[in-house]
């Protein structure tokens, strides 16, 4: 959704609508993976089991891309520890070992742009004093056109353009 949003930004250079900065991009995926239990689509634990387990395997991505990137583990050291600790398939294990090698810092990146997002949430829930209901200025859905009005963008811009919105808030 964000980049189809992006690419259709007017008054801006046409490589802003095709930018790709994976934080920002891959970790808006994962934050909005999280909306649909905050608005009560879940009926129960077990509605909520799909999202979960993709969590579980990216938490394993996080260690792989370390594991490669940062202790050298080797491409059977990672197929190792992938078949030890999921359940994933074999053919998963190999594709997810051979782009892990070659992607360093990729999955980091998606949960460190989403981490920034809940971040920046967090900061302007407690900046506005509380979401409307509780009688604060925050509005998640204005938040989510803060973090999407401009397309793909670093996170040090992202924080920018949140922080100049939490002011405009205040003052309104």
């Amino acid at each position: 959704m964000q980049i189809a949003l992006a690419q259709e930004l007017t008054g801006i250079a046409q490589f802003r609508k095709c930018g790709f900065y994976t934080a920002y991009i891959e970790g808006w995926g994962l934050y909005c993976e999280r909306i649909p239990r905050e608005m009560g689509f879940y009926a129960d634990p077990y509605s909520n089991f799909g999202r979960l387990s993709m969590e579980l395997w990216r938490a394993a991505r996080l260690v792989v891309d370390t594991g490669l990137h940062a202790k050298h583990w080797t491409r059977q050291q990672t197929m190792d520890w992938l078949r030890a600790n999921t359940s994933k398939s074999e053919r998963d294990i190999l594709t997810e070992t051979n782009r892990y090698n070659v992607m360093a810092g990729q999955a980091t990146a998606y949960k460190v742009g989403m981490m920034k997002i809940l971040e920046l949430r967090e900061l302007a829930t407690k900046e506005l004093g509380g979401t409307k209901a509780e009688g604060g200025k925050f509005d998640v859905r204005e938040f989510h056109d803060v973090v999407l009005k401009d397309g793909a963008v670093p996170l040090d811009i992202l924080e920018e353009n949140v922080r100049a919105w939490i002011a405009t808030k205040k003052k309104a």
